[in-house]
């Protein structure tokens, strides 16, 4: 796995392997809350197998970037301000080559926004989970503690109740989650109050999307209401949208039993598109 790069935006790098003709296409990967750019080994290793290379930009507060507290950070717009200045990289390092954004949960959600008020930044986007809608059950006292310290505590984190069970039914991968320090399960009142806003800001920045789309949606997803998802995608303005649904598969699609299926169909969405 490719180390950490980058001084001001971290991220790591996986170049394309050699497959005869260049690819057309290189991706940018947008993890989610709790997450860490590592978690797309899997994808960026199947990426790289297929001649397209991939960045993955590592969110400030999470992972291993040196932000403190982690799990804060003010706004979800700061993770957008990462996106686009790690897309100048990927542009300068691939001339001429189309650029497509990848998130997933959270990650999907700043890749969607980034998107509509950045309408010429990418050539395409994919969608994994994408949180539009939170579907956590967070305790009473979270909200209370929300609603009392945000205004002057912002920075303070409280836990997010979900755990690596609820992202993916590999075993093996479990284990790797929950022996990872770089995994968290804490976000702080300005994270999450920055994506309700964010969430809300989506319904109203749908109709500036104008770049081919592909949602990945769940069938089992304890973490986002995937209903909010549906909904979204059939008012979007655009023809060249797609859906797919992964009945049996957990909500974090790129590292489930199955994630085989869904590469496949990424690249087999990206290709007639580059």
């Amino acid at each position: 796995m490719p180390e950490l790069i980058g001084t001001d935006v971290l991220y790591r790098k996986w170049d394309a392997r050699p497959m005869g003709a260049p690819a057309k296409a290189a991706f940018l990967l947008v993890h989610g809350v709790g997450a860490q750019s590592a978690r797309w080994t899997f994808l960026a290793e199947y990426l790289a197998d297929a001649g397209w290379p991939s960045y993955a930009v590592e969110l400030r507060g999470y992972g291993l970037t040196p932000e403190r507290p982690r799990g804060h950070v003010d706004s979800l717009r700061v993770w957008e301000h990462d996106v686009l200045t790690l897309r100048e990289t990927i542009a300068a390092e691939n001339p001429g080559r189309k650029l497509f954004l990848l998130g997933e949960s959270i990650g999907a959600l700043v890749a969607f926004n980034t998107v509509c008020r950045n309408p010429a930044a990418f050539d395409g986007l994919v969608l994994v989970s994408p949180d539009f809608k939170n579907g956590l059950k967070f305790p009473l006292s979270s909200y209370l503690t929300l609603a009392a310290l945000i205004l002057f505590h912002p920075k303070k984190t409280i836990p997010i109740p979900f755990t690596s069970a609820m992202c993916t039914r590999d075993a093996a991968y479990q284990a790797v989650m929950d022996a990872d320090p770089g995994e968290l399960r804490i976000g702080s009142l300005a994270c999450l109050m920055s994506t309700l806003r964010e969430q809300g800001r989506s319904k109203k920045l749908a109709a500036r999307l104008g770049i081919p789309v592909l949602f990945l949606i769940s069938g089992i997803d304890y973490l986002v209401d995937e209903r909010a998802s549906r909904q979204l995608f059939a008012k979007l303005p655009i023809a060249d949208k797609t859906i797919l649904e992964y009945p049996e598969m957990l909500h974090a699609l790129s590292i489930d039993l199955g994630r085989a299926k869904v590469f496949r169909d990424i690249l087999d969405w990206a290709g007639p598109r580059t």
